[in-house]
Formats: structure tokens, sequence, C-alpha cells
């Protein structure tokens, strides 16, 4: 496919992504409970003030201030009816971002959940979701996103809903999910299942993986599991920066700078190609992260117990015994 994402991809062996969205937009101000994607229209500075950091941090991709801009949670602030709006708004600040970064920079258009569950789990149809993830993805195109970025899925029909929805709107995608609950996603998926998932999309995303979760040793472990599949897409890697905690009020993130760094070594490693950040990540985590895949030589693939190591414990089991799942042949289209 002719897109920035695919031609940097062709050049490159591995891609530094973003770090947190949230994390840094509650360091700049941002009041509990208010949606952070209403900040496009009333703070367009302070969101091109994020999109930089990343940028100047050495991100090669960079995500929107869209996660949860979709007409289901922008319906809990009464925004539901201004959906296209902010994700146009979201995606132009970075457009003119990344355009003025003076080397190749993609825009990923955030995508997250609906906050709803499905059926015929819960409530909502397949083909609404389609629509909603639809709406969505159409004004982050014509806000100038390079491709959708789905992330922080748990629910493989989402998913699929969500990858749809790009193929509707005519965008190449990319597609994580989050695995938080003993090494699985909430609805019981597996880090193998995802591989199986995107092996039978009709539209599958140009990379595909894992963010946020628990601490990064389990992100590794997760991107272990998949790697251990033969995946014939480049995997992606976004994981915390440690674990929270709750101190003075606030919720806070753990891991240092030279904690990620080691993490993004290792993630290398293990196989994956778009590697990045999530909750509690900042600027100074990006610049280790990336002067670490920058100076240290490729390795072979980590054992766990050197992943344990190295950033900590694991939280919970695996989710599909121990080694992440069963080798299989790679295989060629």
């Amino acid at each position: 496919m002719d897109d920035p994402l695919s031609r940097l991809l062709a050049s490159r062996p591995w891609i530094m992504t973003d770090g947190a969205t949230g994390t840094t937009l509650f360091n700049m101000g941002l009041p509990a409970g208010e949606a952070p994607e209403l900040w496009n229209e009333a703070e367009p500075g302070r969101i091109a003030a994020l999109y930089r950091g990343a940028v100047e941090a050495g991100s090669d991709l960079f995500l929107t201030n869209s996660f949860g801009a979709n007409a289901a949670r922008l319906k809990l602030h009464g925004a539901e009816r201004r959906v296209r709006a902010v994700n146009r708004a979201a995606a132009a600040i970075g457009r003119e971002v990344a355009d003025a970064a003076g080397r190749a920079v993609v825009v990923a258009g955030s995508v997250g959940p609906t906050g709803e569950i499905l059926a015929p789990v819960g409530t909502l149809p397949y083909a609404t979701a389609v629509e909603i993830f639809h709406e969505q993805a159409e004004g982050l195109k014509e806000g100038g996103a390079d491709v959708l970025w789905v992330e922080t899925m748990s629910d493989p029909a989402e998913f699929r809903a969500a990858g749809e929805a790009a193929a509707r709107a005519g965008m190449p995608w990319c597609g994580t999910m989050s695995f938080d609950t003993a090494g699985r996603t909430m609805m019981g998926l597996a880090p193998a299942g995802l591989v199986d998932l995107v092996d039978r999309l009709a539209h599958p995303p140009l990379a595909f993986g894992a963010n946020c979760g628990v601490g990064a040793s389990d992100l590794v472990r997760t991107v272990i599991g998949m790697a251990a599949q033969g995946p014939e897409r480049p995997l992606i890697a976004k994981g915390n920066a440690g674990i929270p905690k709750y101190v003075h009020g606030h919720i806070h993130y753990d891991g240092t700078p030279e904690l990620m760094a080691e993490y993004a070594v290792l993630v290398r490693d293990s196989g994956a190609r778009l590697i990045g950040g999530c909750c509690g990540t900042g600027p100074e985590h990006l610049r280790a992260m990336r002067a670490a895949l920058e100076t240290r030589p490729p390795g072979p693939r980590p054992t766990l117990e050197a992943v344990a190591a190295a950033l900590g414990a694991f939280s919970s089991s695996d989710g599909e015994g121990a080694g992440g799942g069963r080798e299989r042949r790679r295989r060629r289209g």
C-alpha cells in the first residue's frame, strides 16, 4: 500500500511511536472528568505542544488526541454531534506539526473503544459500532491523518468493526489490544488469538500488537507470545511506563527513562517494529528509548527470565501457558 507508514516500514528496521496522551494533558492542566478530545477545539495550542513534544523527543509517528472522540463517548459530554469536527481538528493540528518536522513523521488517527459492549454479550449492535467508528474515521481522514490507529481494544468483534470502518473510509489502519487480565484482554482473547484474528480480516491492519495493559514486562511478554506465532505483519508495542501508583491524590507511573530504554530494546529484540509507550510515558522516556534503539545493537529474542530481571516481575500468568504460545511456521503470501 502506498501510504507514509508503509513507506517508512519499508525503509527502517524499527519505528519509534509516541508516549502518553492523557498523562501529558493532565500535566498541562486538563481538569479531571473533562474530555481531553474537546481540547482539540478549545486548546489547539496545547494539543500542538503535545504532538511537538513527541516529535522533538524522536517519535516517527504520533497519535492524535482523538481516543474517545466517538459518538458513544462524546455523548457523555453532550458533544455527540461534534464527532466529525473534533476528529478533524485533532488530525489537522497533527498534520501541521508533522509537516513542519523537517523529516518523515506519520500522523496516526487514534480510535479507542466505544465504551459499550457489543451484542450478544452487550446491547450495542455490530453494525452500529461500524457506523460509530466510520464517522470518526472520516473526520480524521478529512483532517489529514495518514493512518487510523485503533487502540486499547479488548473485544475481537469491536476490533473487527473498527477495521471494517477503516475499509469504508478507504484508510490504512493499525490495531492494538490491551492484555491486562491474566495475560488476556478483558473479553478473554490471548495474544495468539489476536494473530489469528488479524489473519482472518478482509481488510487487515498494516501492523498490530499490544498497548497499555499492566507494566512494561507484561507487555514484552505479550509481544514474545505474538512473535512466536510467526505473524506476517509488523508488531506494535506500546507499554506503560512502569506500574501505576496512587501518590498524593494522583496516579503516578514508576517507570524511569532508564527502565523504558531497557523495555524498548527488549521489545525490539522480541519482534516489535513499531515501538513506543503508553500511560505515564513522557518525552523524557521517549528520548531515552530512542537513544537506546539507535545505539544498542539487536540481540536474540530475550527469555522471560531476562525480561523479568530487567523490567520487574510479571503481574500475572501469560494467558496461554509458559512461553507465550506455540511456535508455528511463518507463512508466505
